[in-house]
């Protein structure tokens, strides 16, 4: 048997003790330093005590380790190298897999590898290419409605999740949007404070126990799958009514339908197509990441914009010359590097997934140290895209840090904002078309002077605003 280098197979009770990390309390260790502020936590940890850290929390009989990974080189280890010994077992990922269902963010194995080439063919560039119609009317719609905006304030925080909402879910559901986006505006909140809770605690109760924080998480599940479930049930009505049918990487219908007739259309002879229960997973964890990522980052690019008012003109000069009064199209993505530029750097400071949990499943050396098996593990996307070796005066706004001659500068998980290895997000174009179109159209509309010039923020399930996000906004000339 051949066993490799990075595994250390004698590795026994005492893997992982030699990990440098920070002492905590007597009796609740790192506890409420992660409960009041984690994502802090996990920066000043990777400042005092590098790139490999041991943080304990809980009290005893009860207490977690989490072994954080903050180095590029370990992220591309966790993620892709030795992506097989890393999986996603921990606690908070089968909360959200209870909640949101067993789709492509929270399956493993074989119901990963079944659903991801059912629905890749949907997913190409040619395919997400299609919905620029799509965003850009939204996007428009959602422009529009500003010149009512109270004393010309708005939270960006607010207005981009409605976007980013409305969105996703007509190109999900295409004429539907109106009541997915009402329901998902509602449920969401209430479903996702629940999964943090139960995530982050260590112990709960049973979900089938009638306590009033049950049985709301209950109602919004209800009323959030009925929806879908409906929806679904007509599209399903109306391919058996066709005949339709979609083999899988056989092309996948033509543009302009909405995806989920595409996702129940979609079949393979080795893979089947989804039942009704799939297709909702699928459809609720598209709902989850493809609009609160999506909306992170366009909040904190208008907001890094609106403090820098000299790189705002330079990208709203960048959007006239090269759209003029048109509505921009998929192939606008390359005529616009810096607008481009400005979206990376604002995901590198303020990624959607702040901070990635993995298991690992067999005592694995990372860098001078062997995290053991069992072991819960972090990595931070939050801490790497600052970690000082790779982006001097990290804390600064510089799009000029994503040129092509400073990106072949770095290692490549030294900016992993989508994950990586065979696990990144199926959806990282689509985020990148949706984001680049709609701030396009935005600052070609509208000049924006920040209000609220530090936004409090906190790891959910994505990164989140935990207060206002104000700007004032001046409407311009230009259409």
């Amino acid at each position: 048997m051949t066993v490799d280098a990075n595994v250390d197979t004698g590795a026994g009770a005492d893997a992982g003790t030699d990990v440098p990390g920070p002492a905590g309390m007597p009796l609740l260790g790192s506890l409420l330093d992660l409960r009041s502020d984690s994502l802090g936590t996990y920066l000043r940890a990777q400042h005092q005590h590098g790139d490999l850290v041991r943080i304990t929390a809980g009290p005893p009989g009860m207490r977690a380790e989490l072994y954080c990974v903050f180095s590029p080189a370990g992220a591309q280890q966790v993620l892709a190298s030795d992506a097989a010994r890393f999986r996603k077992d921990n606690r908070f990922y089968q909360e959200v897999r209870e909640s949101f269902g067993n789709g492509l963010l929270t399956s493993q194995d074989e119901d990963y590898l079944r659903q991801r080439r059912l629905v890749q063919p949907l997913f190409t560039r040619r395919r997400v290419d299609g919905y620029a119609e799509a965003i850009a009317a939204e996007t428009r719609s959602v422009v529009d409605a500003w010149g009512d905006a109270l004393d010309g304030v708005i939270d960006v925080s607010d207005e981009m999740a409605h976007l980013a909402l409305r969105a996703v879910a007509r190109i999900l559901f295409g004429t539907d949007v109106e009541a997915t986006a009402d329901v998902v505006t509602e449920c969401f909140p209430i479903i996702t404070e629940y999964v943090l809770r139960r995530g982050y605690s260590p112990a709960n109760i049973p979900r089938h126990w009638p306590t009033p924080g049950n049985r709301r998480a209950a109602a919004a599940l209800d009323e959030l799958y009925g929806v879908c479930d409906r929806i679904i049930a007509e599209r399903r009505g109306g391919a058996a009514e066709t005949g339709a049918g979609t083999e899988a990487g056989a092309g996948t219908g033509a543009p302009g339908e909405d995806l989920l007739t595409l996702l129940a259309a979609a079949k393979s002879s080795d893979d089947g197509e989804f039942d009704a229960s799939e297709l909702r997973d699928q459809v609720l964890i598209f709902l989850l990441a493809g609009h609160e990522t999506t909306a992170t980052s366009l909040c904190f690019a208008l907001h890094l914009l609106s403090l820098h008012p000299e790189q705002q003109d330079r990208a709203r000069a960048e959007v006239s010359r090269v759209l003029g009064d048109r509505t921009p199209e998929a192939a606008d993505l390359e005529r616009l590097p810096y607008l481009t530029q400005v979206l990376k750097e604002a995901m590198r400071l303020y990624p959607a997934a702040p901070v990635i949990g993995r298991k690992a499943v067999a005592a694995t050396r990372i860098g001078e140290h062997t995290v053991p098996a069992g072991a819960d593990v972090i990595l931070a996307p939050w801490v790497t895209h600052r970690h000082p070796a790779y982006w001097p005066d990290p804390d600064r706004f510089d799009p000029e840090r994503f040129t092509p001659e400073a990106e072949a500068g770095r290692p490549r998980y030294a900016w992993f904002p989508f994950g990586g290895g065979p696990r990144a997000c199926i959806g990282q174009h689509f985020s990148m078309l949706e984001s680049v179109i709609a701030l396009a159209m935005i600052l070609r509309a509208y000049e924006f002077e920040a209000i609220d010039t530090e936004i409090p923020v906190g790891a959910g399930i994505t990164l989140r605003t935990t207060g206002p996000a104000r700007c004032r906004i001046r409407r311009l000339d230009t259409p």
